[in-house]
């Protein structure tokens, strides 16, 4: 059975380095999993509990004065047998428009991690 924990987050984005942070609030941080433009981090009881997307807005396609825009967002994270799936969703105004993304990251690691199951709300 999967551990499943459902807390609220935070998100910054730093303009001047292009990275996007997504964290998990109130857990502590224990280790990171580095691959190409993102590092996502886990707590000691092995749940992501962090993302940093480097060169964000390459990765999601986004202009950087945009990405400065983003009003809330939503990451849903799984790890299922060495695979993570996490999935972001997020929005902004642009010309007094919502624009939604969606993107989803899949990646297979070779740590045996634990299955667990997060949902974080911003």
């Amino acid at each position: 059975m999967n551990k499943i924990l459902n807390k609220p987050g935070e998100f910054d984005f730093d303009f001047k380095n292009d990275i996007f942070f997504f964290k998990v609030k109130d857990r502590e941080y224990s280790y990171s999993i580095e691959m190409n433009d993102i590092v996502i981090d886990f707590d000691e009881e092995n749940f992501i509990t962090g993302l940093q997307v480097f060169n964000a807005s390459d990765f999601f396609g986004i202009d950087k004065k945009l990405l400065q825009k983003v009003k809330g967002f939503k990451m849903q994270a799984k790890v299922e047998n060495n695979v993570i799936k996490i999935r972001l969703t997020f929005s902004m105004n642009f010309r007094n428009k919502e624009i939604n993304y969606t993107p989803i990251i899949f990646e297979r690691v070779d740590n045996k991690i634990p299955n667990s199951e997060i949902l974080c709300t911003v």
